[in-house]
């Protein structure tokens, strides 16, 4: 399957048994797996490592933001795990610092623009002045004069994203749900053909796999909707 190296499913489940489990029920059909806050505090780092080891591809998300000094030996251990993606918030000086340091790795560095669950009222209340597109696309230039490898954002933006940094950076939607699954707290949504055609390049899904009575099933079916896209490219 083209798909197979471009969906990712997010772990966000609150324990490493519970990921292991999800982990073997979708056996070979996934080979990307996303670890955030949840699992990370559970457990999930060595968990990852021993993913990592398997042959998996990690995509840690972590949201790193700090002092430059900070990010950077974080970003080395982090490399040294052979996670293959990593997010920092697109905050300048924290790029910089992330790309120098992971320079020479394999680790693409993602730039979170603004996070799918918030909407522009929510820009309001935590005091910026731009509105959702307008700060993703200002976020995603900086992201790219930075040199770091993608961007992370709403597939509601992907289109604008694209035209911005280009064919070859890394355009990584959350927010996906097949059409008719509920969106639970997030706000900008989109499904998995429609992100694909507007211009991403990797789709995480979790509660519609993770959740599901079937999630190598639910998978699968999402691959198979990527594969109808990918191919007629």
């Amino acid at each position: 399957m083209i798909a197979r190296s471009r969906l990712i499913v997010g772990l966000d489940v609150p324990t490493v048994t519970e990921a292991e489990r999800i982990v073997g029920l979708l056996d070979d059909s996934v080979s990307f797996y996303k670890i955030g806050y949840q699992l990370a505090f559970a457990g999930g780092l060595e968990f990852a490592r021993d993913l990592a080891k398997d042959g998996k591809q990690i995509f840690l998300d972590m949201k790193l933001l700090d002092i430059d000094n900070t990010v950077a030996s974080a970003v080395e251990n982090i490399v040294s795990m052979g996670m293959s993606m990593l997010t920092l918030h697109a905050y300048p000086k924290a790029m910089k610092a992330a790309v120098e340091a992971a320079t020479g790795s394999g680790l693409c560095l993602l730039g979170v623009t603004v996070l799918t669950s918030m909407d522009e009222q929510d820009l309001i209340d935590a005091g910026y002045q731009h509105d959702p597109r307008s700060l993703v696309l200002r976020r995603a230039a900086q992201a790219r004069d930075a040199g770091m490898g993608g961007i992370v954002c709403s597939a509601e933006e992907a289109a604008a994203v694209r035209g911005i940094v280009g064919p070859e950076m890394a355009i990584v939607t959350p927010g996906i749900r097949p059409a008719g699954a509920d969106k639970g707290d997030q706000k900008r949504v989109m499904t998995p053909a429609d992100a694909l055609k507007a211009g991403s390049s990797h789709l995480v899904v979790a509660r519609p796999i993770v959740k599901a009575q079937d999630p190598k099933g639910a998978a699968l079916a999402i691959l198979q909707e990527m594969d109808a896209v990918l191919a007629s490219r």
